[in-house]
């Protein structure tokens, strides 16, 4: 671990905004076998968070391996440091190193989570939403996510949650200027309002049904209270403030084998400790005290 902060670099524009970098791996596999996959994922962060549910939820932990990377990250990207978090495939130390085998002129932020295709030597593709898809794909147990009839629907609600919430909590805690600041913030509630006023009259997003539309939300709702209410200014209210998406997320959470994905330690030691520019001091805050996700949902 060195003492050098993590910086957004060109995620940070001259008007204050923070745009995030396209993902640079976007190839397909239409189908694995076991062995042939691995994951690169972080407990910390949300987007590889939807790969490990969606694994467990479609029965693929015997099929895709998966290894964790530490949930500090440096300037040098996220790494491999200690027993829990290590590359066992090849013994890397920083996950830069998959980058630089499938692309030696890479030049960006390395995140995960990362497709590995084993077979191949190379990433296969690090944008979640797509990895979601295919990890519906090729998955034999539990509900199709990702239907075809409701399709549509559940693409046109993903746009509408990744822009204002998912990508909206780093858009305000991001922020360089008091106008992109207000202009996410606002956007952000404005859109919680809606989803929780949506799930007052449904059981899921898309109608009674989970999909990957529920997933991808999940992750970032597991994350408010803890982190972005306090981490990224986003105090306007709290999860537990909105009744239906505070039912929603502890019916999600209580899923079968969700929980085990959900690890508040490393979500909350990476966004304090390294995002230096917001928490110089990296204290870790103990709250919130007031959360039981166990507590009955009472969503059907």
């Amino acid at each position: 671990m060195t003492s050098g902060a993590f910086t957004l670099g060109a995620e940070s524009a001259g008007d204050g905004r923070f745009r995030r970098q396209q993902s640079r791996f976007r190839d397909w596999a239409d189908e694995t076998a076991p062995g042939r996959h691995h994951l690169y994922v972080a407990y910390a962060c949300p987007w590889a968070h939807r790969t490990l549910i969606v694994r467990r939820i479609k029965g693929l932990e015997d099929t895709v391996g998966v290894s964790f990377v530490h949930p500090y990250r440096d300037e040098r990207g996220w790494a491999f440091s200690d027993d829990e978090h290590r590359d066992d495939l090849h013994g890397w130390a920083h996950l830069s190193e998959a980058y630089r085998a499938t692309d030696p002129s890479f030049e960006g932020r390395v995140s995960v989570p990362v497709l590995w295709d084993r077979e191949q030597g190379r990433i296969v593709n690090n944008e979640s939403a797509d990895i979601i898809v295919m990890l519906n794909r090729w998955g034999t147990e539990g509900p199709d996510l990702y239907p075809e009839d409701l399709r549509a629907e559940i693409d046109e609600i993903n746009e509408i949650v990744y822009e204002r919430v998912n990508n909206g909590v780093y858009r305000t805690g991001f922020a360089t200027t008091q106008e992109a600041y207000e202009e996410g913030f606002t956007e952000l509630f404005e859109t919680l309002a809606w989803l929780d006023e949506r799930l007052g009259s449904q059981r899921y997003l898309v109608g009674d049904r989970i999909t990957l539309a529920d997933w991808r939300l999940f992750t970032t709702l597991v994350r408010f209270d803890a982190v972005y209410h306090v981490h990224f200014r986003c105090n306007g209210r709290r999860l537990v403030d909105h009744p239906n998406l505070w039912a929603y997320a502890r019916e999600l959470y209580q899923w079968p084998g969700v929980a085990e994905t959900v690890r508040f330690d490393e979500i909350k030691r990476h966004y304090y400790t390294t995002h230096d520019m917001l928490n110089p001091k990296r204290i870790i805050p103990l709250g919130p005290l007031d959360m039981d996700w166990t507590a009955p949902h009472g969503r059907g």
